[in-house]
């Protein structure tokens, strides 16, 4: 970018483009932060996607309790959800406890959750059978059970040396 005239620094001296009066700021940054959200646009899509879950339990809500689609849509939630009372509730930081980066930590794979993205950036951790690069990979509580380390990564040796389970295959490769 080049370097702006005198003024147009006056001009952006007032203007911050980061925060907007209507929107509170402290939150979005407090829980990009404890998450280690790095794209502010993963949090606008979390959020969105809460406003559209509440607004859509609001008006399952008003209709008519024998109406079909409304039995049909409550069945759809809930298979998605727990329990409609918690869809109305539903936050951006629940997202953000289902990101992998979030469950590996939990799950004690990394002590904290800068190592755990750079462990999922580099490419040490699979969700199944595929390897997994992106840190805001949502993970369900079916697929918790089947994180594990990618059989060709160092921290995975190191594990199991530690624990004294490494075999000889193992120690070919």
């Amino acid at each position: 970018m080049r370097k702006l005239k005198h003024h147009e620094q006056r001009l952006l001296r007032k203007v911050n483009f980061l925060e907007w009066k209507r929107e509170g700021g402290h939150r979005e940054n407090m829980v990009m932060q404890r998450y280690h959200v790095t794209g502010r646009d993963d949090y606008k899509k979390y959020s969105s996607i809460c406003r559209m879950v509440q607004k859509l339990v609001n008006t399952v809500k008003q209709m008519d309790p024998k109406d079909p689609f409304r039995v049909d849509m409550t069945d759809k939630l809930l298979e998605k959800l727990q329990s409609i009372t918690l869809c109305e509730r539903l936050t951006v930081s629940a997202f953000c406890r289902r990101r992998l980066s979030t469950v590996l930590v939990k799950l004690k794979f990394a002590e904290h959750l800068k190592e755990a993205v750079t462990y999922i950036e580099q490419g040490h951790v699979r969700v199944g059978p595929n390897t997994i690069t992106d840190p805001a990979y949502l993970v369900t509580r079916n697929m918790e059970d089947l994180i594990t380390w990618v059989d060709s990564s160092k921290i995975k040796r190191k594990v199991l040396q530690y624990n004294d389970k490494l075999d000889d295959y193992d120690l070919m490769n």
